[in-house]
């Protein structure tokens, strides 16, 4: 799969004419909890050549790429990603954070990461992963028989939250890294390892009933973040200028040397 992706990479590149500078994996594999059969989720972040960008029309700003039983694979323009990093954006945070890197050009992660304390936001940010959990946990209520991987997509997202109200930092990406980080409940922490363990060698279609104690643990969880989310400190939208700056050396460091004209 590594070569697949390489190669699906190099062909986006070329056929798109353009340079792709970071590449990820962002789902299950990167959450740290995949399943036997769980399909591969690339993220990737690309810049046109700069006559790209000093264009008065209207350029895509993203590139979808057909998915196919096994991979899926599409991404963001940097300046796209970067008006997004400036509102803190979670799921582009998080790319920042993956354990799985395909591709990393010209250190734009890790000038990204430098940033990161001053452009996090904790309140949007509290807010993304909670709704993500209240709408999966709302698919658990009316079920008597859940995947097992909907329970982790309630759990992670209640720990990023729980995360960022003790930190008032982004969320790790890895599950495991938030449980190490937090003080979890002893017998919660239990069924958690439990339902790991499961997870590991299911497949994604694999059901069980309903876990009781997982599901009170949730309801009360949302509920006290619904009422949290008031109190977590708010900042403004930081200034750009950083974000400016990065965007004019990305395009000059990802295109010196070569004609960029076309």
């Amino acid at each position: 799969m590594l070569r697949e992706i390489t190669d699906e990479l190099a062909r986006i590149e070329s056929e798109n004419g353009v340079k792709i500078l970071y590449a990820v994996e962002s789902g299950s594999r990167g959450w740290g909890f995949a399943s036997k059969d769980s399909d591969y989720d690339v993220r990737f972040i690309y810049i046109r050549p700069l006559s790209g960008y000093l264009s008065i029309e209207d350029h895509k700003d993203y590139i979808e790429v057909p998915i196919n039983s096994l991979l899926d694979i599409n991404g963001w323009d940097i300046r796209k990603a970067l008006r997004l990093y400036r509102k803190s954006n979670p799921p582009l945070m998080e790319w920042l954070s993956s354990p799985i890197v395909y591709r990393d050009e010209h250190s734009l992660a890790e000038k990204l990461r430098a940033l990161s304390r001053e452009y996090f936001l904790p309140v949007p940010s509290l807010h993304h992963y909670l709704n993500l959990a209240k709408k999966t946990f709302q698919e658990i209520i009316i079920t008597k028989q859940v995947r097992i991987k909907k329970y982790f997509y309630v759990l992670r997202p209640l720990m990023a939250c729980r995360w960022i109200d003790t930190y008032q930092t982004m969320a790790p990406m890895e599950l495991h890294k938030l449980l190490a980080g937090l003080k979890i409940e002893a017998d919660i922490r239990v069924e958690i390892d439990r339902l790991m363990e499961r997870k590991l060698i299911s497949t994604e279609s694999d059901i069980e009933p309903i876990d009781h104690q997982l599901y009170q643990y949730f309801n009360e969880t949302i509920a006290y973040y619904e009422d949290e989310i008031r109190f977590l400190p708010r900042k403004d939208h930081p200034e750009k200028a950083a974000l400016d700056a990065l965007f004019c050396t990305m395009v000059k460091e990802a295109w010196a040397g070569e004609n960029t004209s076309s």
